[in-house]
């Protein structure tokens, strides 16, 4: 895969976290299905003021998302590395569809959240760095303060007047990405989660076909 398909890939998949981040926010009131900074300080939040009862969803969404971290990692490092994205992307897509399905199946329980965070904590296997930026996580925290380094090298004339460019891409990426799909959700509801899966499948069937063209 070349550079610019690789920042094409990683550019769509921050969008998709984006997304599935939006509706995991709307669906838990707060919470955040790949956000993991956010739901640890409500975490620690929940232990120290209270309510009590509250702790065990931030609770199970850190750990659903460091399962996803650990078994998409896994399966990247088990894969052939020309494999390794396609057969995380179609993990992450099936992970997303079993979100749709537990959702609908047993709404009360919360699965539907939980197994979004485990595909949002698989999907950083997926790619590393993109023309020393990251691109395709699950969290922009790091692309803005790369953002702002870059900036002021630009505006110092140290760097490359463009070298802010990827950064402030990644960003409005997930931008982008959470807005559709906020208003995915006010308009589907959880069958809002069916655009990610498709989205995750199809990046998974092109990633295949430049493994197969690589030969």
């Amino acid at each position: 895969m070349t550079r610019s398909w690789q920042l094409a890939f990683g550019l769509l998949l921050t969008g998709l976290a984006g997304y599935v981040d939006a509706l995991g926010f709307i669906r838990l009131s707060g919470l955040y299905t790949s956000f993991m900074s956010g739901n640890t300080t409500q975490l620690a939040v929940f232990l120290g003021q209270g309510p009590i009862d509250h702790v065990a969803m931030p609770a199970l969404l850190v750990l659903m998302f460091l399962a996803g971290s650990t078994l998409g990692s896994g399966l990247s490092i088990l894969t052939a590395p020309r494999w390794s994205s396609p057969v995380v992307l179609a993990y992450e897509a099936l992970l997303i569809l079993g979100a749709l399905a537990f959702g609908l199946a047993i709404p009360d329980l919360g699965l539907a959240s939980l197994f979004m965070a485990l595909a949002m904590g698989s999907q950083n296997a997926v790619l590393g760095s993109v023309k020393g930026f990251r691109a395709g996580t699950t969290f922009v925290t790091g692309a803005l303060h790369s953002l702002g380094q870059n900036l002021a090298a630009a505006l110092t004339g140290t760097g490359a007047p463009l070298g802010w460019v990827g950064d402030a891409a990644v960003w409005a990426a997930l931008l982008l990405g959470a807005l559709c799909g906020a208003v995915a959700y006010h308009a589907l509801q959880l069958y809002a989660l069916i655009i990610p899966a498709g989205l995750a499948g199809l990046l998974a069937v092109a990633a295949a076909l430049f493994a197969v063209a690589r030969g």
